[in-house]
């Protein structure tokens, strides 16, 4: 069972929800990317889920809970005291990070709200990049329509992302792929709408970051 709700409105700017979830039988399930960095509690301590950029499968028995806070696209900045792209593809406890000793379930929004205080905030072009990747834009266009070279471009959004502006666009066209297809729209307006080239670029670049179809990860639970 999974459940979401709204941060503290005074981290809400950087934090997408905070989140439960319990698993009610043995099971394998799949965590795919979707451009975001997650602190993370469950049965083996808290740890810091990193931005991913391909599937990745949680071995979960009966009973287990996890809670985590989800940081916005490109919003973690220097929360965890370490690059971005040192934690991609990565699940690191997060005693091994030297920040939030001591940090619980109960005390995360709070504790959470003071170090964001303490430390540097996002780059604050991170949402023009992300509104331009969205639309579809390349990343000579995005990097010319902001001012930097292309070289600039890959640089603050290694930092901000953890990965580069082509894998940001992956990321952020399958999202919204997904979104559609959920929502019941037929597979080849869902491919026209994300910016891919067909349902066959939808289909292949799916796999590539989900590792399964498009219809059997939306079937999941």
């Amino acid at each position: 069972m999974y459940r979401e709700w709204a941060p503290d409105p005074a981290i809400a700017g950087r934090v997408a929800c905070v989140w439960t979830s319990t698993a009610t039988t043995a099971e394998t399930r799949l965590v795919v990317p979707d451009g975001c960095v997650d602190l993370i509690w469950g049965p083996a301590g808290p740890q810091v889920a990193g931005p991913d950029t391909g599937p990745m499968p949680v071995r979960l028995s009966p009973g287990d809970r996890h809670t985590g806070i989800r940081f916005r696209p490109g919003a973690v900045g220097d929360v965890f005291g370490v690059p971005v792209e040192a934690l991609r593809d990565l699940r690191v406890p997060l005693a091994n990070l030297g920040v939030l000793p001591g940090l619980t379930v109960e005390t995360m929004q709070e504790r959470l709200i003071v170090r964001l205080r303490a430390t540097a905030g996002p780059d604050p072009a991170v949402p023009a990049i992300v509104a331009a990747l969205r639309a579809g834009r390349s990343v000579a266009e995005v990097a010319w329509e902001l001012g930097f070279s292309e070289r600039q471009l890959h640089r603050r959004s290694l930092r901000a992302f953890g990965y580069g502006p082509k894998t940001v666009q992956r990321v952020v066209r399958f999202q919204r792929a997904l979104r559609l297809t959920r929502s019941g729209v037929p597979l080849a307006e869902v491919a026209l709408s994300s910016g891919y080239a067909d349902q066959s670029h939808l289909a292949n670049d799916v796999r590539r970051l989900a590792g399964v179809s498009l219809g059997q990860l939306v079937s999941r639970p």
